[in-house]
């Protein structure tokens, strides 16, 4: 089957050469369709056909726990956001004033400043390690581990490099020397293959804006069963309880509280759920399943290589590593004989949508980019450099 033509409908590209999966991305035709036939049958019916809406969230569920390999959907929440994710991971463990954590220098601002925010409110060490400091940025965040590291915190591909962290080796060391191991997937998700369990990973975040081609507003939360009932809740509200619809049961006859949180992961979900993202991003990884994510994976990686095999080297220096086991979908380059600011908004106008990251232009295609998308930015990069 050639993957190109089939899905070729679902991305009508006719304005811009979309390459900033990294940044935002676009959506398919069909979550462009799950969306409309959302609104329009709130238009049409209101709410009457909400009982709907809760058996899509747990299908939902139960995809991304397949696409993650978790042990089941119960692991899973839907939240806002990657940063409300880690939010209630920092402020769910209970810390005490000699433990430290250990987060990458080249962080995310979202995988850093939660941290980095437990030294003022909880007394915590936040040791932030240079990633590049040493041969391999796994190395560099293990040796800065100790008998006091209760949680190492990385994302699975660094947004301005693109270099793809071994994450396997680092759950491994976190489960052998009792350390927990939060991982931002935001920028592997949908692009690569990823498994919790191999991994060890016993907390996972990902917005579903970027390579899982759905909107913004809504992303997924696992955090391993052994630590649901562990995390304490900041927040609280009706969808956190057992029962949650049975309004009235929530008191006894002597007005006492009697409400009880819920045993899964739904306890972090405190409010109404974002449904029109839950639809969305339901359409969306049917799509991604339909192709397959390894072969999802393999379309990516070769997209990136074409491009690191095809700048010209006299004329741009790759930030991305050249090893293709340490990078997934980014490239980023710097050119060494222009402005990379001018460069950026020249390829901008010129209706290749990148981005400016880390000093250069990072290229972020996905499984469904062409050669001739891939050529249509190479050539303007060596054009204006």
């Amino acid at each position: 089957m050639n993957i190109i033509k089939e899905i070729a409908s679902e991305f009508p590209h006719n304005y811009v050469v979309h390459l900033n999966h990294a940044g935002i991305g676009p959506w398919p035709m069909r979550t462009v369709r799950a969306i409309y036939d959302f609104a329009k049958e709130n238009a049409c019916y209101g709410a009457m056909r909400s009982p709907n809406w809760s058996k899509r969230a747990s299908e939902l569920r139960g995809v991304i726990a397949e696409l993650i390999n978790a042990e089941n959907k119960d692991e899973i929440a839907l939240l806002k956001n990657t940063s409300e994710a880690l939010s209630t991971i920092a402020y769910g463990i209970d810390w005490v004033n000699t433990d430290n954590i250990v987060v990458g220098m080249q962080e995310f601002p979202s995988n850093r400043i939660v941290w980095e925010s437990l030294h003022h409110t909880k007394s915590v060490e936040i040791r932030v390690i240079d990633l590049y400091a040493v041969d391999t940025p796994e190395r560099a965040l293990i040796e800065a581990t100790d008998k006091h590291t209760k949680l190492i915190a990385v994302s699975s591909i660094q947004y301005a490099t693109g270099y793809r962290m071994d994450l396997d080796t680092l759950g491994q060391y976190c489960h052998n020397h009792n350390i927990l191991f939060c991982v931002d997937a935001i920028q592997s998700l949908g692009a690569a293959p990823l498994d919790v369990q191999s991994s060890c990973i016993d907390f996972l975040a990902a917005d579903a804006h970027k390579w899982l081609l759905a909107p913004e507003g809504i992303a997924l939360f696992y955090c391993r069963n052994s630590h649901i009932s562990k995390l304490k809740l900041n927040q609280y509200g009706w969808q956190s309880l057992e029962d949650c619809n049975n309004y009235d049961a929530l008191y006894n006859e002597a007005d006492k509280m009697k409400w009880q949180l819920k045993a899964d992961a739904g306890r972090f979900e405190c409010g109404s759920l974002n449904h029109l993202g839950i639809y969305a991003l339901h359409a969306s990884l049917s799509l991604l399943n339909e192709v397959g994510m390894q072969e999802v994976y393999k379309r990516v990686s070769q997209n990136a290589t074409y491009i690191a095999n095809n700048l010209d080297k006299n004329r741009f220096a790759l930030l991305t590593p050249n090893n293709e086991n340490q990078r997934g979908g980014i490239i980023s380059c710097i050119a060494l004989n222009s402005d990379n600011k001018d460069l950026f908004d020249y390829m901008i106008a010129q209706n290749i949508f990148c981005a400016y990251r880390g000093g250069g232009i990072r290229l972020s295609p996905h499984f469904y980019n062409t050669i001739k998308d891939l050529d249509s930015a190479l050539e303007l990069l060596h054009k204006y450099s």
